[in-house]
């Protein structure tokens, strides 16, 4: 009876570990708290830059030489043709340095003129042995020289006379006058920005971007560009020139965007507002904590809110200056998972403690 007694106890024993070990296995897993975010597309005031009406070409015409500016007659918004003078300065001295290099030429011409009579005297009177030979190769190699000399003061005359022609500055096109560096009387030095004559026949608009532009810059990216004060009157553009770095102040890029056919409305110097063409709206960006990498692929937990569970999505990015964008496998609306994504198992339930910033 006794190891009957035993046997029974051993048995409800058994049964009593057996049923605590499954209740245990059947223990509900606890709910895990994540952090999340719900994606949105970027805000359409971002797609908006703004800048001016620029030439797309000008020059800074200067002198050549060193002088006393004497004459500007030409102010900023002044039109210019092809050819005018724009400026000029005291040409005095050079002037003088003409009739010096002319007198210099008259100078050498007449030794020339010496030089060939001596040599023509000397070889009549080599033909009757009335002179040596050495005498004759003397006037031969004055006369050389004299040549020399000639040759040397017209160089020198061609020369003082194209140094006075740069007391003149003439607009090499027809445009406008979009800025001036220096005043009458003033003294300016050879290359120093006198007068910038711009062409107004072909404009574009020059706006900054910043980085958190919602689409990557690219030559040919169309934009819509508007007059500020007359919003009604816009024209069509294209990015032509965008600055290979940003400005270490404000960390925005120069683009520079080719308008077609602008009206002539759009003059130089109008503020303008640039919008990207036919935009929708549908950049998302990601926070790079949400982003699960796993053999060279992207990964992010999106929340099911119903059944508060998470699943696994492939999706594919894009890196630019503005951060991570998503160009296929997410759509706008979609919670997804910032924190904790390599803890995380498919279909494991969450409990959404608060919302990070994207």
């Amino acid at each position: 009876m006794r190891t009957r007694a035993i046997i029974v106890a051993n048995i409800l024993v058994s049964a009593l570990i057996t049923t605590g070990c499954k209740q245990q296995t059947e223990a509900p897993e606890p709910i895990r708290p994540v952090l999340s975010t719900v994606v949105e597309p970027t805000m359409s005031g971002s797609a908006i830059a703004v800048g001016t009406v620029e030439p797309r070409f000008r020059t800074d015409l200067g002198f050549r030489v060193q002088g006393r500016l004497i004459a500007r007659p030409v102010n900023v918004g002044d039109s210019v043709v092809q050819g005018q003078t724009v400026a000029a300065i005291d040409s005095t001295a050079l002037e003088l340095a003409v009739r010096s290099a002319r007198a210099e030429l008259s100078k050498s011409q007449a030794q020339l003129a010496n030089a060939e009579a001596t040599e023509e005297r000397q070889r009549r009177l080599s033909t009757s042995d009335a002179t040596t030979k050495q005498r004759l190769d003397d006037a031969v190699q004055a006369r050389a020289a004299a040549e020399g000399s000639v040759a040397s003061a017209q160089a020198s005359l061609t020369e003082a006379i194209e140094q006075l022609g740069y007391a003149q500055v003439k607009a090499d096109f027809a445009g406008v006058v979009t800025a001036v560096g220096a005043g009458v009387g003033q003294v300016v030095s050879a290359a120093q920005r006198v007068v910038t004559v711009a062409r107004p026949d072909i404009r574009e608009a020059v706006v900054d971007i910043g980085a958190d532009f919602p689409v990557p810059l690219q030559i040919g990216l169309p934009f819509t560009v508007r007059l500020q004060m007359l919003p009604t009157i816009q024209v069509e553009g294209q990015i032509r020139e965008i600055a290979p770095q940003a400005d270490p102040a404000t960390r925005m890029r120069r683009v520079r965007i080719s308008l077609s056919d602008p009206p002539p409305i759009f003059r130089l110097g109008s503020t303008v507002t640039a919008e990207l063409s036919n935009y929708q709206n549908s950049i998302l960006r990601l926070p790079a904590s949400a982003v699960l990498t796993r053999n060279g692929e992207s990964f992010v937990w999106v929340v099911d809110l119903p059944s508060s569970t998470v699943s696994l999505h492939k999706i594919d990015l894009a890196q630019d200056e503005a951060g991570i964008r998503v160009t296929g496998g997410l759509a706008a609306g979609a919670r997804i998972v910032t924190a904790g994504i390599h803890s995380l198992e498919q279909g494991q339930k969450v409990r959404i403690e608060q919302e990070s910033a994207p």
